[in-house]
């Protein structure tokens, strides 16, 4: 083979490796607490999104299975093609509320995991103290978003699934916000 066919080849298989080494210099500075706000707040929608998921599906399935909540014109109804028992709108409203503080007792769990060992650093507080602080500030969100979503459901009639939204959406924005702030080191 000519040799400056080799020196090529040779090159091109250099530069490639320090492509590869310089990408995951990239993702390791990413996924470390020093990456910056928004990075951070990337980190925070990433696992914020594996938390969200743990809630929904406990949500509905709890609500489907245990404490019935939804009704057959449910957009999750349809989409999952299940039966949903039939319930009056206040019982529906309870139910839906349990529903809730199951799954957010879960997800939350997850929540705290994913946001000590990905997005913020742990040490501002004791990690008693921090724990305690992290269920607070998910308790108060959640019981504002449940309140929301129960009102919604009981007043208005709104689908299930539309009133879980907006409880998710205030519980998100709460929960950065004390999060970044309060409770973790930036």
């Amino acid at each position: 083979m000519d040799e400056n066919v080799m020196d090529d080849f040779t090159d091109a298989g250099e530069e490639e490796l320090r492509g590869i080494s310089c990408w995951r210099s990239q993702v390791r500075f990413f996924l470390s607490h020093d990456a910056g706000p928004i990075a951070q707040f990337v980190k925070y929608g990433m696992a914020g999104g594996v938390a969200t998921v743990v809630h929904i599906t406990l949500f509905f399935l709890v609500g489907w299975r245990l404490f019935p909540s939804l009704t057959s014109d449910d957009w999750m109804v349809r989409l999952l093609g299940v039966s949903p028992g039939v319930v009056e709108e206040s019982r529906r409203a309870l139910n839906a509320a349990i529903s809730t503080s199951i799954a957010f007792v879960v997800s939350n769990a997850v929540a705290y995991i994913l946001n000590v060992w990905f997005v913020f650093q742990k040490g501002r507080h004791r990690w008693i103290v921090e724990v305690s602080m992290f269920y607070a500030v998910s308790g108060i969100s959640m019981l504002v978003g449940t309140m929301l979503q129960s009102i919604l459901i009981y007043r208005y009639s709104v689908m299930t699934t539309l009133a879980f939204g907006t409880n998710l959406i205030s519980a998100l924005l709460i929960n950065y916000t004390m999060r970044r702030f309060v409770i973790f080191k930036g």
